[in-house]
């Protein structure tokens, strides 16, 4: 049998002391793996040995620091050391090691740090020795217990919140308390739960109170719970002297969270083994950053079906934090660390430190940014001391949740905000308890977070501050509404911040935090972090907001991540499409810019020179809707839109030959009708063409004169003025752009799993609706470019999005397009000539859709090869060197369209003036 996991855990908390000095490899390695296998209660040379030799790929001896067969090996090096170089080595160990002997996990260590890789799932885990008490079960597979996966949410904190969940129903139906009441009764239920685990309480105080001291009926469970509030709001010296022994476990709380009077709640018995499961739960496990937004979900039925899919994973807060100041705080840690006047001034900058999340909901933003400033003052401590014996923790520890500020317009996430910070302080005080070994506790709570219950958007954020005071950071997950999803309310919220934009109606609700923030930070060195929705980076938003922003605010990004998947591994997944971006109102010369190989991907860091709003390295520019094209190129119109209720369309084959039998001579009135998702699967339907109809022929076909009655009617039953007025017109699609020659049809909506937007040539008999676009008589040179990776790159940085799929506009991304500025005759002539070449590829694959040879699974090898030739010809046409990667690309393209523009302005100027 394993030890059991608290005597792991102890035995851990011992080691992680003991070893803390060690560096040396030589003279330590062998014994520190010792005492390390003694955690589990595992002799090392009884399963392993040490320094077995091996032969490596090269033929060269080597030897495996230890090496337990078919388990572990472990490559052990002096502090201070590459790990990723002794990863390397040890996988090359393997090279010389028995097939059946092959381990299943290698660890490489330095003391000071592990990193744990799971050869058979591809994982990778990294620890610092500090760390290895409260992670132990990283080694799960060493102690004998199953190892599980890291997640990033542990399944007590479901199990917790459905409980919670079900408690809230059974009172909400029974006990007369409802709304706030029942709120503030579950918050303090709450508190109650988690100070029973983590030593608030002497251990399974509030369980124990429940057993002995309730009927089973549950009948006096109000009444005894309305004495232990009234109890935890009550000081230690002006507690009756009589008290009942049994309730000195339950300390003095204060914070005002027990303080308001609450009528008594009606209990029975199935309510009471509910809060019994409830206490039976290890409450010292539970995370506040992710358990407030799933406890909010319990609380709501339709949200409780995805329980969990609403919380922002610690993953996800971090690639916010660490680039915004928490990488800046670590790497000024690192420089005074051994100067203790520095170190002290520094510690004293951590102490002072104020931050605002001004959408906090439950407050993650909040409590991850508290936990990682404490896991770092941690360490400042640990420099500070240098060895010597820790006398008065209290004296030590400096920051406090009281420069946390919130805002959150719901009521009860509010007041889960405020006890979550005090939980993860508490937590965090049991570490430093656990480090130090001087007991840590903050009772009675004497500083909380300010978190106000109040529309951000409608009351001012330096209000919650001391008078001159400053926040010197802002940063957190406003709301994601598209501007069709705003309710009246928030629209009016939209206008009281945005007024000074015109046109800010199609904006996304996420900006009026940008606004706002770049208001609050003017003349200051606050930085500001926002997740948001994509679509601020993309296609007509860029212009509106950032306009603003550069011009009236003078706001600088200092970093971004490109688009990516915000999710998380609870499940009811919820993903949405977002960017990170991080600004303020000073510029910095360090830049940098996260980028992801697709929307799921690990990202990639870069540093910038500068960043633009499309969260590319180029100049601060924003491309606005233009209404001819920037070049001498032919013009691309939307397509046809019909307006007519379904009337003048035929879904399939079957529906336009049923119509034919009753009405034959309609036959020359019927074409081909092709919308953009038709387009690319491959699909074929068909409408009534009636452009030129005279009345003669119409009344001579009484079916199809049906058809055009009943559009007649559905367009005056519009609310649209425009609608009603095509009523006139009840013969021709509400808009007509049919061109008279073959054309170039490009969808509204593509995948962005395709490497290109499947474009082709149509037959002018075929009959586009307003979901393509078109160029009539387009050449094939401009076939070329626009389906090369060049026009793609300019796709990906400036189209707008469905989610993640591109939604092109000939407004934004064709008429602002950079097409090669003085291309020779040999250059067009090589991309007219790669341009056929891709589409005789297609022609090859007769029957495929465009869908079928576009997918990145399916693309024939011959249309890969194709495009290559071509997009070389393209790039060519640009400058003779090529590109090495789409960023460049879009870097060039940038620098041409600045070179365009500045050029059109130049030339209007005069006539300004003129005027």
């Amino acid at each position: 049998m394993p030890l059991s996991r608290r005597e792991i855990r102890t035995r851990a908390t011992r080691f992680a002391k003991q070893w803390v000095a060690a560096h040396n490899e030589e003279a330590e390695a062998k014994p520190f793996w010792v005492e390390f296998f003694n955690i589990f209660g595992i002799r090392s040379t009884t399963v392993g040995s040490y320094e077995m030799h091996v032969k490596k790929l090269d033929a060269a001896l080597g030897k495996i620091d230890y090496f337990w067969p078919g388990h572990l090996l472990v490559e052990h090096k002096s502090k201070g050391k590459d790990l990723k170089k002794a990863a390397i080595q040890a996988a090359d160990y393997l090279h010389g090691v028995k097939e059946h002997e092959k381990p299943r996990y290698i660890v490489v260590s330095d003391f000071a740090r592990f990193v744990v890789y799971n050869l058979a799932e591809g994982t990778e885990t990294e620890l610092l020795l500090e760390e290895l008490p409260n992670r132990i079960e990283v080694f799960d597979f060493i102690a004998g217990y199953e190892a599980r996966p890291v997640r990033e949410q542990d399944p007590v904190n479901i199990k917790a919140a459905e409980l919670m969940g079900r408690l809230h129903d059974e009172l909400k139906a029974s006990s007369g308390l409802d709304g706030h009441q029942l709120e503030v009764y579950l918050v303090r239920l709450l508190f109650i739960l988690f100070a029973d685990d983590t030593g608030i309480f002497e251990r399974d105080a509030f369980y124990n109170f429940i057993v002995d001291q309730t009927r089973d009926d549950g009948t006096d469970v109000g009444p005894q719970l309305a004495r232990l509030f009234q109890l935890l709001n009550t000081a230690e010296d002006k507690r009756p002297k009589n008290l009942d022994e049994r309730l000195a476990d339950f300390k003095y709380i204060n914070g005002k969270l027990f303080e308001e009077q609450l009528p008594l709640a009606e209990w029975d018995g199935a309510m009471r083994v509910t809060l019994m499961e409830c206490a039976s739960l290890d409450w010292a496990t539970i995370s506040p950053a992710i358990f407030g937004a799933l406890f909010q979900s319990a609380m709501d039925p339709k949200m409780r079906r995805n329980l969990g899919a609403h919380y922002t994973s610690e993953q996800n807060i971090l690639k916010l934090i660490k680039p915004l100041f928490l990488d800046e705080l670590w790497d000024e840690f690192e420089k005074v660390k051994g100067d203790k006047n520095k170190l002290n001034k520094f510690h004293d900058k951590l102490a002072n430190l104020r931050f605002l999340d001004p959408a906090c909901g439950c407050g993650n933003f909040l409590v991850i940014t508290y936990r990682e400033l404490r896991t770092l003052e941690m360490r400042v401590i640990e420099a500070l001391m240098k060895g010597q014996q820790v006398v008065d923790v209290d004296t030590l520890v400096l920051l406090n949740v009281d420069r946390f500020y919130g805002i959150e317009i719901e009521e009860f996430p509010a007041q889960i905000a405020q006890v979550a910070m005090w939980l993860a302080d508490h937590q965090l005080n049991m570490q430093v308890s656990q480090r130090f070994g001087e007991y840590m506790v903050r009772v009675p709570l004497r500083k909380s977070a300010t978190i106000a219950n109040t529309n951000a958007l409608r009351v001012d954020w330096q209000s919650l501050l001391p008078s001159g005071e400053r926040y010197d950071y802002i940063l957190g997950n406003p709301p994601f509404l598209g501007h069709t999803w705003q309710n009246e309310e928030q629209k009016a919220d939209m206008h009281l911040v945005m007024s000074k934009i015109q046109g800010h109606g199609v904006l996304d609700f996420v900006t009026a935090w940008y606004v706002k923030a770049a208001e609050l930070i003017q003349g200051t060195t606050t930085k500001v972090g926002f997740v948001s929705t994509n679509s601020i980076s993309q296609g007509e938003q860029v212009g509106l907001l950032w306009n603003e922003l550069y011009h009236r605010y003078k706001i600088k990004i200092h970093f971004a991540h490109q688009t990516f998947r915000w999710n998380n591994e609870a499940r009811g997944n919820a993903a949405v499409h977002c960017v990170i971006i991080g600004f303020a109102n000073y510029d910095t010369a360090r830049k940098r810019l996260f980028t992801y190989e697709n929307i799921a991907a690990i990202p990639i860091e870069a540093s910038a020179s500068n960043i633009n709003p499309y969260l590319v390295e180029g100049q601060d520019l924003v491309i606005v809707n233009r209404s001819t094209p920037l070049c001498p190129v032919p013009r691309m119109v939307w397509g046809n839109k019909p307006t007519d209720g379904g009337h003048f369309l035929f879904e399939d084959n079957e529906t336009k030959e049923a119509f034919l039998v009753s009405e034959p001579k309609a036959a020359k009135w019927i074409r081909p009708f092709l919308s953009g998702g038709d387009f690319i699967n491959g699909r074929q339907r068909w409408c009534l063409w009636l452009k030129d109809i005279s009345p003669t022929e119409l009344n001579a076909l009484p079916r199809v004169k049906e058809r055009v009655d009943a559009v007649r009617r559905e367009r005056l039953a519009s609310k649209a003025d425009a609608t009603r007025k095509k009523a006139d017109t009840p013969t021709l699609f509400a808009q007509v752009a049919q061109p008279i020659s073959d054309y170039l049809a490009i969808p509204e909506v593509s995948s962005e799993r395709r490497k290109f937007i499947p474009i082709a040539y149509l037959s002018k008999e075929v009959i586009a609706s307003n979901k393509i676009q078109l160029i009539p008589s387009a050449s094939r040179y401009q076939f070329g470019i626009l389906t090369s990776m060049m026009h793609m790159a300019w796709v990906g940085s400036v189209c707008g999005r469905l989610k993640s799929d591109y939604s092109y506009s000939n407004t934004i991304v064709y008429n602002n397009y950079p097409w090669p500025e003085a291309p020779t005759a040999a250059h067009k002539a090589a991309v007219e000539a790669a341009a056929q070449g891709v589409l005789d590829a297609r022609a090859a694959h007769k029957g495929a859709s465009l869908a079928d040879l576009y997918d990145p699974l399916t693309m024939p090898p011959d249309l890969v090869k194709a495009h290559q030739v071509l997009d070389k010809a393209v790039d060519k046409c640009y400058r003779p060197a090529p590109f090495t990667s789409d960023a460049k690309r879009v870097e060039y393209l940038f620098e041409l369209y600045e070179k365009y523009t500045s050029g059109l302005l130049a030339q209007e100027k005069p006539k300004r003036k003129g005027k």
